[in-house]
């Protein structure tokens, strides 16, 4: 199993800071998609960022290179284009047993 790290690249810097209402509730559908894997001791890491260019979103996952791909084009927030996602594996590091 590979480990994939991707990032969640938003509409504009502020973005964790001043969702819209129907923001809101599309990134809690983007939640909802990824809590399986969460659930499954798949997800090393996932949620916002604060940086110096704004907010962006991470996520650190196990798994198979065509099905995580193919699960992170499902995310909700990512097929109705708010979200623009970049993938990509992990060469070398330490991951938690």
């Amino acid at each position: 199993m590979t480990t994939f790290v991707f990032r969640l690249i938003p509409p504009r810097p502020s973005f964790a800071l001043d969702l819209t209402d129907a923001e809101r509730a599309l990134m809690d559908r983007h939640a909802d998609h990824w809590q399986p894997l969460v659930d499954a001791g798949r997800m090393v890491a996932f949620g916002p960022v604060m940086d110096g260019s704004g907010s962006w979103g991470l996520g650190v996952v196990e798994g198979e290179e065509a099905e995580i791909r193919a699960f992170a084009a499902d995310d909700p927030a990512v097929a109705a284009g708010l979200l623009r996602l970049e993938i990509g594996p992990m060469l070398t590091g330490f991951v938690r047993p």
